[in-house]
């Protein structure tokens, strides 16, 4: 794992099976090519003790093969100057003050995706760092998420980018603050309460300021060396990069940066940036890489079997359960996966700008579905990175790009942070998206956080879900459970309705209903699990959310016992335009938590 730090040197080990020589060159001997040479092995491997090295001291491999001399940064190397410069050699001790952050069961995560060098900025509006981060954890905790998704952090090309084009897999971010910068912020992340989930790039390398590129000096086809498919199977959307996952060196080169992440930063997960062009070829997965199936299934083992409460979250968007399925079942064994079908038809739904053409269906099912019947096999959201760039913009500005900012906005935006947060699945919200930014997302400007104080309402709306998806007040257990019900669904005035349960009965079951259209209905009757009093737990409509919404909904409500919906008993409310309403009964006569 790069160089290894002793008493009185540094031993320093790389893998390069087609040179022809190898030496160690840094500050410690003046760079001298001939200082410092290395021993090889039948493997391919070089290695060299260097007892005048230490930590901090800059280094580089020279490696000669043929008639060509030149320098390489370490594969392996943990911190660097810059994308450009020279590796560092790195200390790893760390305090980590008895960090023994206990990871949420899966039915009880929020997750907040994230981006260090855009979430929050100094005074002197550079990018983006660990430390600045960290002054807005008392936010996030108000917000009440608890699990930060951070994207990629590998040290990339500049100091602006999404982080998807790791140049040095090994070595975190400098701009962003470093290997230390990052072991701080997840000890302090562990004592706010978060998990630190870590967004991975395997699909690729590069392609840019990319040292492991024809690394020994060897190639074929003018392709990139040991690391990489030299043939067909190298080409992907991100350049001829695809690592070479049929090769032992490179397979353990990933597994071992996988669990780098685990063992010595501490992190509670991962999450697989595309691994359809892991397991295939190209976008259409006729053509598959089988190696590349049998490296997330390997990688995926030695993660659970280390840390058994860590998630691994795959972004395949294709649908395909055998990304969750365990490995006996020949799945891929990932903890859950992005949700192709719940993000794109509720997007769909509440971006379309006619009543008439929001398709009941399309919630209904997005609702429903699961792979394997396991409703926490999928991360569900209505905005992600992916969601809001590329040709794709925040929900506000889908809604309407004139004035995003409007009651129609609002409200429909609003509508699908509510069926995030009480649909069945793992819930996720992409930074801002609790204060309505609009725009796109791009990694060059900072979260306009003018608009959380213009927006606070909202803020406030969110963290009640959040607050209610975890079932904090004690009276909406059924939002941490698989089950649900979709007994409601009127095509013709788009209103959908749900149960949602746990184990069900009085102070588990809970009652979601939603109207999708512009349209105010006075007195509107769906079915109830039970009769007795319904409580109003939220409303999507109330004033305190936004002084654009007009407070109208029905407060508690009696259920009578008359079946309605398929279920033994009704009820009656009015319900607002574009709005949502949640249910629940009190689990005894002692105590309630009414709406706030």
């Amino acid at each position: 794992m790069g160089p290894i730090v002793l008493d009185r040197g540094v031993a320093f080990r790389v893998w390069a099976p087609h040179a022809n020589s190898v030496s160690v060159v840094g500050d410690f001997n003046d760079w001298d090519g001939k200082a410092s040479p290395m021993e090889s092995s039948p493997s391919g491997d070089w290695y060299a003790y260097v007892e005048d090295a230490k930590p901090g001291d800059q280094y580089k491999y020279e490696i000669s093969n043929g008639e060509k001399t030149f320098c390489r940064i370490d594969p392996r190397v943990r911190e660097v100057t810059n994308s450009v410069g020279n590796g560092i050699i790195h200390q790893p001790a760390f305090d980590w003050q008895d960090d023994e952050f206990v990871m949420p069961s899966w039915n009880e995560l929020v997750i907040y995706e994230t981006h260090i060098g855009t979430f929050s900025r100094s005074e002197d509006d550079r990018v983006g760092t660990f430390e600045d981060y960290i002054t807005k954890f008392d936010y996030l905790k108000r917000l009440g998420v608890n699990a930060l998704q951070i994207m990629p952090l590998a040290e990339f090309a500049g100091d602006y980018s999404w982080g998807y084009n790791p140049a040095h897999p090994y070595a975190v971010e400098t701009a962003y603050g470093g290997p230390v910068g990052f072991k701080t912020f997840v000890r302090e992340a562990h004592k706010a309460g978060f998990a630190v989930i870590l967004d991975v790039v395997y699909n690729h390398f590069g392609p840019s300021d990319l040292d492991l590129w024809q690394f020994d000096g060897w190639s074929e086809n003018g392709k990139g060396g040991i690391y990489f498919y030299n043939d067909y199977r190298s080409t992907t959307p991100w350049g001829d990069t695809r690592p070479d996952y049929g090769r032992g060196e490179v397979r353990s080169y990933i597994r071992d940066n996988a669990m780098m992440w685990l063992e010595d930063f501490h992190v509670d997960g991962l999450r697989y940036d595309m691994t359809l062009y892991i397991r295939s070829v190209d976008a259409s997965g006729q053509q598959e890489i089988p190696e590349g199936w049998g490296l997330t299934q390997w990688v995926n083992r030695e993660v659970h079997a280390y840390k058994p409460s860590a998630i691994t979250i795959a972004e395949d968007l294709q649908n395909n359960a055998y990304l969750t399925k365990p490995e006996s079942e020949g799945g891929a064994a990932f903890s859950t996966q992005w949700d192709a079908a719940f993000v794109h038809p509720i997007r769909d739904v509440i971006t379309q700008s006619d009543d008439a053409g929001r398709d009941m269906n399309k919630v209904r099912d997005a609702l429903y579905h699961a792979y394997d019947g396991d409703a926490f096999r999928r991360v569900i959201y209505t905005e992600s990175h992916d969601e809001v760039a590329n040709g794709k913009a925040r929900v506000p500005t889908e809604i309407d790009s004139d004035d995003p900012d409007d009651w129609y906005s609002q409200k429909r935006s609003t509508l699908g942070i509510a069926l995030v947060l009480t649909a069945p699945g793992i819930p996720m919200l992409f930074q801002g998206q609790e204060f309505l930014v609009d725009g796109w997302f791009q990694d060059g400007d900072e979260l306009d956080w003018d608009q959380e104080g213009e927006h606070e309402g909202i803020v406030r709306l969110t963290s009640r879900l959040i607050d209610l998806r975890l079932n904090r007040d004690g009276v909406t257990k059924g939002l941490t459970g698989q089950r649900i019900n979709v007994f409601h669904v009127n095509h013709r005035d788009k209103v959908v309705a749900f149960q949602r349960s746990y184990d069900g009965g009085q102070g588990d079951d809970v009652v979601v209903i939603a109207n999708f259209a512009n349209q105010h209905f006075e007195q509107y009757e769906f079915g109830l699990p039970a009769s007795g009093q319904w409580r109003r737990r939220f409303s999507s409509d109330r004033r305190i959310y936004s002084n654009d919404f007009a407070g109208q909904a029905s407060g508690d409500i009696e259920g009578r016992s008359q079946p309605y919906d398929g279920l033994p008993s009704r009820g009656r409310i009015e319900l607002p335009p574009y709005t949502v309403l949640i249910y629940s009964q009190d689990a005894g006569e002692e105590g309630s938590t009414h709406d706030q």
